[in-house]
């Protein structure tokens, strides 16, 4: 993907991977006496008071987590894009794999190889990079969301991108 254009948005927000509740708050976990089947039954909720009211969300470090941080960081940025856009691009792009790189292909043989979930040069992800991510291209959200801001510019989203780009 070329490198040149625009940050769509400026922002300086960061999402943070863990559960934080501010003032004097307490965060509880209800678990279920009765009907449970799993772990999975059993569900965190954040609770505040009026003294308390900042919390940040979770999300787990795995491809959903990573796409739907993203998303929420695109969200705060204007970014436009879905989870199934997304999700359809990664896994033609590197089958989920953050860590993925392309060795073979034009940009890799004029030094620059395309790394990451979505296949990002380095001059592209620097173009695009989000602010309030992490300034790696092999970082996953920082990764997606550089990719769907150079998506956004290019083809209006990255709903709109069905092949190589």
């Amino acid at each position: 993907m070329p490198a040149s254009g625009q940050l769509r948005r400026l922002g300086s927000r960061r999402i943070a991977r863990s559960l934080a509740v501010a003032g004097t708050g307490v965060a509880m976990v209800a678990l279920p006496l009765f009907g449970a089947t799993g772990a999975f039954a059993a569900t965190t909720t954040p609770v505040t008071t009026a003294a308390s009211t900042t919390a940040t969300t979770a999300y787990p470090d795995n491809l959903d987590g990573w796409i739907r941080e993203s998303l929420a960081v695109m969200a705060q940025n204007g970014i436009p894009g879905s989870y199934e856009g997304i999700h359809r691009n990664i896994m033609r792009e590197s089958s989920g794999n953050p860590a993925a790189i392309n060795l073979w292909d034009s940009n890799a043989a004029a030094g620059t190889p395309s790394k990451g979930l979505l296949q990002v040069i380095d001059p592209t992800f620097q173009a695009y990079h989000v602010p309030g991510t992490a300034f790696d291209p092999f970082d996953p959200v920082a990764n997606i969301t550089a990719a769907c801001n150079y998506a956004a510019d290019r083809y209006g989203s990255i709903d709109n991108v069905f092949g190589a780009y």
